[in-house]
């Protein structure tokens, strides 16, 4: 039977992301940040108006104790990341179950995200205090570069393209 389980978000978050904490059973460290998402429209008048109810989600993100990359996740959410920063993020859905402090045996729970890849929206010096340029943590270049850019044939649509033999019109 085959699973998806994947998230993918533009929003912003609500506050500064928790100090990084190191975990003692495997040495990762993991940083929690809380993410809220919306859906906004523009107003007739070119104004935005907000959602009113916008959708709050706790996310974390890891990285391994025995990741040898220069920079890590954890370390640019820490970096770049701060209250009110736009950011794109990519990962998973987990559910969470927990016994209440406050009423002994009851059961509490959650769904939280669990980030594997950011984008930062916002550029830098941008008035949300985040922000930071590229994705240092999932960057690839697109497809073409490097290549040039190939302009696409004029079509005239009043007459069907020229079809040779074996090929297809779509």
């Amino acid at each position: 039977m085959a699973t998806l389980n994947k998230l993918m978000l533009i929003g912003r978050l609500t506050d500064n992301p928790e100090p990084p904490r190191v975990l003692p059973n495997s040495g990762s460290t993991v940083v929690k940040f809380r993410f809220a998402v919306g859906k906004s429209k523009k107003r007739p008048d070119g104004t935005w108006e907000n959602d009113p109810n916008p959708l709050y989600l706790d996310c974390e993100a890891y990285s391994r104790a025995d990741d040898t990359r220069p920079t890590k996740l954890t370390d640019l959410i820490i970096q770049y990341c701060g209250k009110g920063a736009q950011i794109y993020i990519e990962g998973r859905l987990q559910y969470e179950t927990w016994d209440d402090k406050n009423n002994p045996g009851q059961k509490r729970s959650k769904h939280k995200m669990v980030v594997e890849s950011i984008q930062f929206l916002d550029t830098r010096g941008g008035d949300s205090g985040g922000g930071g340029g590229e994705d240092r943590a999932s960057y690839s270049p697109p497809r073409n570069a490097g290549r040039p850019a190939q302009q696409p044939a004029q079509r005239d649509h009043d007459n069907p393209p020229d079809q040779s033999e074996g090929d297809i019109p779509f």
